[in-house]
């Protein structure tokens, strides 16, 4: 099997040396495996995305010395897909629409009896529009309203159409090669009925990104350890919609001088500025911690 990864940053403001990392190593594993590192462009969020920033995205990679085949996929550009994938949760009763604010959710899942209990999404929705379910439109409206995903309804499918198949993933970040079980009691309670299609964007990170990953073969994906609580979502999606789970890497994150993580916001830290100020791809690499 070859060995096919991928960088999916998303065009909102400029690559950091967290990203430069994930960057480097997806790169450089790609290379000592002889496979394919790939470019993603995840440029659901229309209204924050730029092209210029894209551009800088770009630009960053080839000063760091990252190569890549054309063309680079582009989420902007697969609206179809993402919907088609919604409307077969739809007519398997697997999703239903919500009309809640994020507001609306934190105060009811801030009841005294409850607390606030916090999943991969922040909040976890309490399921406050979980029996419209019961009354459902003739199809999905991604585009006019948010669709959730009924963990609980999500969950038995898995477990009726499983063959005795375990839910889980192989995660070779760290010290040794592991081999993660997925609960079906910590996906309700730690996870909850997640956004698979956001109002303003047609769909959801953790939609999107298991698409893209099945079409493009990934077979290995690198990323940020703040990711890894997420990776429940995705191996139950994958087994939703009959897709292969890859193989996960969960690396370290960069972090300031204060422990706390990188984020777009930083941009004394932002890849153009090492450039501006005369350092060499060498350096980045040996300020992020790679040969």
């Amino acid at each position: 099997m070859s060995f096919i990864t991928r960088f999916a940053p998303s065009p909102t403001g400029p690559l950091h040396l967290g990203h430069a990392y994930s960057a480097l190593l997806a790169h450089d594993m790609a290379i000592a495996q002889h496979g394919t590192f790939l470019l993603r462009i995840e440029d659901i969020d229309q209204g924050r995305s730029r092209p210029e920033w894209e551009a800088q995205i770009k630009n960053d990679l080839v000063w760091l010395g990252l190569a890549w085949p054309d063309p680079v996929m582009r989420q902007s550009e697969r609206g179809a897909r993402y919907d088609g994938a919604l409307r077969t949760l739809w007519e398997r009763g697997l999703i239903y629409p919500c009309a809640c604010t994020r507001r609306d959710i934190a105060a009811a899942a801030s009841a005294p009896q409850e607390g606030a209990p916090l999943g991969p999404d922040g909040v976890i929705y309490p399921g406050t529009c979980r029996p419209s379910h019961r009354n459902r439109e003739p199809g999905p409206r991604p585009h006019e309203t948010a669709l959730r995903l009924d963990m609980g309804a999500a969950l038995d499918s898995i477990a009726a159409h499983s063959g005795g198949a375990p839910l889980a993933f192989t995660e070779t970040g760290g010290s040794t090669i592991r081999f993660v079980p997925v609960a079906a009691e910590t996906a309700q309670e730690g996870i909850g009925d997640i956004v698979l299609a956001r109002r303003d964007m047609g769909t959801s990170y953790h939609l999107s990104a298991v698409l893209d990953d099945a079409d493009q073969r990934v077979t290995h994906v690198v990323r940020g350890a703040d990711l890894f609580a997420a990776t429940a979502i995705h191996v139950i999606l994958q087994r939703l919609l009959d897709l292969p789970t890859p193989v996960y890497h969960h690396h370290r994150l960069i972090r300031d001088a204060d422990g706390k993580r990188l984020a777009k916001r930083d941009d004394a830290r932002a890849i153009a500025r090492y450039r501006d100020d005369g350092v060499s791809p060498a350096q980045i690499r040996e300020i992020v911690g790679l040969p």
